[in-house]
């Protein structure tokens, strides 16, 4: 299982409707923004079809790492954590010397152990609660 920078977008929107928007009931409207074509993508393969993704975007030293997502029959293999710390990664190649990202709430002990730590308030995106979090890089 390989995962690497894309320029390979629709199969990162692929993937992020397939999860957000029909498995985890998200509006489709939100899930491509302006953000998508400023940003570095990652795209990981299993047997030459697209099975997770993330995106990463630089702006001031800070790298927000989002639309975090992996099909679930590939989830609890250690793809999302290998998913975060290739984001870290491209991060660090790009000289920011911050990551940031929302988790939903029932990630955040995930992102824990990934080095990540919880700031601000609790919030919600459409009426699913997240915790921003954060990491020095």
């Amino acid at each position: 299982m390989g995962i690497a920078p894309t320029t390979d977008l629709e199969s990162c929107y692929a993937l992020r409707r397939k999860v957000f928007v029909d498995e985890q009931g998200y509006s489709a409207e939100g899930e491509v923004d302006a953000l998508d074509p400023l940003s570095h993508h990652l795209l990981a393969h299993e047997d030459g079809l697209p099975v997770a993704t993330a995106r990463v975007y630089l702006e001031d030293g800070t790298a927000k790492i989002g639309r975090v997502c992996v099909l679930n029959t590939f989830r609890g293999t250690g793809l999302g954590a290998g998913l975060i710390l290739a984001a870290v990664a491209l991060a660090r190649d790009h000289g920011a010397k911050r990551a940031v990202l929302g988790a939903q709430i029932h990630a955040v002990g995930f992102y824990e152990k990934l080095g990540f730590s919880p700031y601000g308030d609790v919030y919600a995106d459409e009426g699913e609660p997240h915790q921003m979090m954060e990491l020095s890089l």
